[in-house]
């Protein structure tokens, strides 16, 4: 794997969830870009870095010991990277103090590094945190590759920090330097609500939560066909969002276990929320984590999954295929998996690869909600 090289450190870096012949970097231009800038304007080894959506720690791994660096990003496997990576350069794994999205990082802050995430409303939500965290004299710098830099982005820089300058184009990068200035604290739109009839639920959604605005659509094709369970039953809703699939289940089988899982902090902390209004103090297994990676093997009944098609910018079925071997290793025989895809996708070939019978349980004319049995 190629060698991240910037003013402040050569490194080897890995993405994750590692994959055999990796063929993306765990770094880009853009990262690359917003270093050298930092150097060049010079860095204070007391100032105070907030590193925002760092992908898989390559900003904060590189300024660990060039000053005190916060990381805050709302990916379980972000977090795991920079780990993972830090020991992988000999980094104490205490250099970089790491801070969900779920969760806000605690100025003052001398600089503020962001990698533009891919949904506006985190980074939205993100500035707006910022107010009162900044130190004076402060610089809050973001970064991303032209393609996926929206106008919108400098906009959203403007309206909380302050005044925005646009770098020229780098290796296809571009930088945004925004100048503090004073502004009323601003009141954040987030979380979001929205209502659902079958079954009758209110739902938060925090910031970076998938489809925040409505139920995306496949969902909708698969709750009307959610198995039901009187039996006491172990459960999972695999990249539970913000919970609606588990708390749908849970709702028509009263005597059923739940485990609640999603690589971001901000589904989870979205779900359960949205499972105590839902469900009250009925007991629940809730985590950030790598899907089922660290669920015990024949542990589960069923598991329930609207798998992802995309890892920030990056768009193929490799997480699915990756939790669909998640839910085979965490079934017990005879358990199932059901979950809800795009036709074009062609899961039912893939799942038959892993399990011993696959059957379509209900389909649209977009969507096909199919049922794996180990």
């Amino acid at each position: 794997m190629p060698i991240f090289v910037t003013p402040f450190a050569q490194l080897d870096l890995i993405r994750q969830p590692e994959q055999q012949a990796e063929p993306l970097q765990a770094f880009d231009a853009a990262d690359e870009y917003l270093l050298k800038h930092v150097h060049e304007q010079g860095l204070p080894a007391t100032a105070r870095v907030l590193v925002l959506n760092d992908n898989f720690g390559a900003l904060a791994a590189s300024l660990a010991g060039h000053a005190q660096v916060t990381s805050s990003g709302d990916s379980y496997l972000g977090q795991q990277g920079l780990q993972i990576n830090l020991g992988r350069n000999q980094l104490p794994a205490d250099a970089v103090t790491f801070v969900p999205a779920s969760a806000t990082a605690q100025g003052p802050f001398d600089r503020v590094l962001i990698r533009v995430p891919k949904t506006l409303a985190l980074l939205e939500e993100q500035l707006i945190r910022l107010h009162g965290q900044l130190a004076p004299g402060a610089q809050v710098i973001a970064a991303a590759m032209v393609k996926h830099l929206p106008r919108a982005a400098g906009d959203l820089l403007e309206q909380y920090i302050g005044p925005v300058q646009a770098s020229l184009a780098v290796k296809k990068a571009r930088l945004l330097v925004a100048t503090p200035e004073t502004k009323a604290a601003p009141t954040s739109p987030y979380p979001t609500r929205y209502h659902l009839e079958q079954p009758k639920l209110e739902l938060l959604n925090h910031a970076n939560v998938f489809c925040r605005e409505g139920l995306d659509i496949g969902t909708r094709a698969f709750l009307p066909h959610l198995p039901k369970h009187q039996r006491r039953t172990r459960v999972a809703d695999l990249g539970c969002g913000n919970g609606v699939l588990g708390i749908a289940y849970a709702l028509a089988s009263p005597q059923a276990e739940l485990t609640l899982v999603d690589e971001s902090y901000m589904a989870v902390q979205s779900a359960a929320q949205n499972w105590r209004a839902a469900l009250g103090e009925r007991p629940l297994t809730i985590r950030a984590g790598d899907g089922l990676a660290e669920q015990e093997a024949d542990s589960l009944d069923l598991v329930l999954c609207n798998p992802p098609f995309h890892q920030q910018q990056v768009v193929g079925d490799f997480l699915a295929w990756r939790m669909f071997q998640q839910a085979r290793a965490a079934l017990v025989k005879g358990g199932e998996l059901w979950i809800v895809g795009n036709r074009h996708l062609g899961y039912h070939a893939k799942l038959k690869k892993l399990f011993r019978g696959v059957e379509q349980v209900a389909a649209t004319p977009k969507f096909v909600v199919l049922k794996a049995i180990k």
